[in-house]
């Protein structure tokens, strides 16, 4: 099976696939962008994409997408991301200018970089293993790339610092995606998995309350929410998409009876995907 991912060889998202998907073969991408495409052409089987970090927020971007694209959410894996400082032969820390790294990375580092590189400008780069690529490329001891110990050994750079993320408690949640919108399937009789439902709604008006209440279709059916983000709604200023993430399968009475009584209250209503939730890839995280 064919699966796509954004980066070069040696991304962590390369990681989360193969900790996801033993038997794929990942397939690089250079955007988000071109992972959806891969995915809406037919080109891959499945797409993973991060959605969130735990030190440094949502990946914007892909709840854009997200909305934007025909596919639904089939399954999710928790990726701990370590990060490493690594340069051509010969470097030192005391003598980097220049640190390449994905924004992401950058943030989930710059604790380390303030206080270890503090003369070293961070330069965002659209991948970690890309940045990692072109430093190797480079050969400048001057220059380093923030990135997983597989591209460090992939693209043969030292490492001169290991775990510099901000915090050891550094998770990256990527989402698997499947071609075609969201369908309900019924569960397997006898599978008890815990689960967990996506959906992306606008509200009717921007009134006082109109918020609380599409929220209150859960918490009357004591409906765990477990993630609230909200997107600017393109072309209408002001107004907003709302992403939630509610414990729970679409299928199951209660969440179904929420998303009716979701239905009356918004101008859009979509379920992204109904899926087993927090699948945990620890070996993939190593780099080795």
């Amino acid at each position: 099976m064919l699966v796509a991912f954004q980066g070069e060889t040696g991304a962590f998202s390369e990681e989360a696939v193969e900790g996801l998907f033993p038997d794929a073969t990942p397939v690089p991408q250079p955007s988000f962008d071109d992972v959806f495409e891969a995915l809406r052409d037919d080109r891959v089987a499945r797409a993973v994409i991060p959605i969130e970090n735990s030190l440094f927020g949502s990946v914007h971007i892909n709840y854009d997408l997200l909305q934007a694209h025909a596919v639904h959410i089939v399954g999710e894996g928790m990726l701990r991301i370590r990060h490493h400082l690594m340069a051509p032969e010969g470097a030192t820390l005391e003598g980097l200018e220049r640190v390449y790294s994905h924004p992401q990375a950058l943030g989930q580092c710059r604790t380390f970089l303030r206080a270890d590189v503090p003369q070293a400008d961070a330069i965002p780069t659209y991948d970690t293993a890309g940045a990692a690529k072109m430093v190797a490329a480079e050969g400048n001891p001057r220059m380093a790339a923030i990135a997983s110990a597989r591209a460090a050994d992939t693209y043969g750079l030292t490492v001169l610092a290991a775990s510099i993320e901000s915090n050891p408690r550094n998770e990256t949640r990527f989402l698997v995606l499947a071609p075609g919108h969201y369908a309900s399937v019924a569960p397997t009789p006898g599978a008890e998995v815990s689960c967990k439902t996506s959906l992306v709604y606008a509200l009717k008006a921007n009134v006082p309350g109109a918020l609380f209440k599409t929220l209150a279709v859960f918490a009357l059916r004591e409906i765990d929410l477990l993630k609230v983000e909200s997107r600017p709604l393109v072309g209408h200023p002001g107004r907003y998409l709302f992403y939630l993430d509610v414990a729970g399968r679409a299928t199951e009475e209660p969440v179904a009876r929420a998303l009716g009584h979701l239905h009356e209250l918004t101008s859009s209503l979509r379920v992204l995907g109904s899926y087993p939730a927090g699948t945990r890839l620890e070996a993939a995280a190593t780099g080795a």
